[in-house]
């Protein structure tokens, strides 16, 4: 597994951004955007070129294109996912549910359905980097979270399961960890959207339950053969903690 380094928290430094999209205008258009809102932007219009550079650290996220030729977008997401836990934001075309569950399913973060505007784009690479650039120095955030067999800690984001490491992408943390401090307590999937995801749940959207089921599937389960996060009828879903 390659070193990354955007997990430590850079206070003061630019973020830095990876375009890969075949989609010479919208990428310049948004590239230019993102700069003009502070961020460093590399821009690369293939996936081989986009898989090599996702895998030098050099960036804080990634926004990958479903639709490219030669290497596709999920395939070039399946191939980073092996090697680098960087955020990832998947531009999907519109109403292409099929694709947006994949790749949810692969390991992206969030997805933005095209065509999109600099502006949404932006707010979603915002809500993101928000919970991935937590300050150690947050009090709340420094300490840890004991849930049993579970244990996390938000300032280095990092988790353990048995007491093994915890293999999880940005949001995949961000939403276990919603869990966590409300662990025994129901948690509505409009307040996993808002905390996990940085953005409000839109309807009839499926990305919290795709997240959960990989979740689910990461951690096992209890030693009684049960999951350790419930899905709570009406209500949402909930982490037992033993």
């Amino acid at each position: 597994m390659i070193l990354l380094r955007y997990w430590t928290n850079r206070v003061g430094a630019m973020l830095n951004v990876l375009m890969i999209d075949d989609d010479v205008e919208l990428v310049n258009m948004l590239a230019e955007y993102l700069e003009q809102e502070g961020f460093g932007v590399k821009a690369v219009y293939d996936g081989e070129s986009g898989l090599t550079e996702a895998l030098t650290g050099n960036y804080d996220i990634a926004v990958l294109d479903v639709m490219m030729p030669a290497l596709n977008g999920i395939e070039t997401l399946r191939r980073i996912r092996l090697k680098s836990r960087i955020p990832i934001i998947m531009l999907t075309a519109k109403g292409d549910d099929s694709d947006r569950i994949i790749g949810l399913e692969l390991g992206a973060d969030d997805y933005v359905p095209k065509p999109c505007t600099p502006r949404e784009l932006t707010a979603r690479i915002r809500a993101i980097l928000r919970r991935v650039h937590t300050s150690s120095n947050d009090e709340e955030n420094s300490r840890e979270l004991d849930a049993g067999l579970l244990k996390m800690w938000p300032a280095q984001r990092r988790a353990e399961w048995y007491g093994k490491p915890l293999d999880l992408t940005s949001t995949e943390f961000n939403l276990l960890e919603v869990l966590v401090r409300e662990a025994g307590h129901p948690v509505s999937k409009y307040k996993l959207s808002e905390i996990g995801l940085g953005r409000p749940l839109a309807r009839f959207e499926r990305s919290i339950d795709v997240h959960m089921s990989s979740i689910r599937h990461k951690l096992g389960t209890l030693p009684d053969g049960r999951s350790s996060i419930q899905t709570v009828y009406r209500q949402g879903y909930q982490y037992i903690k033993e």
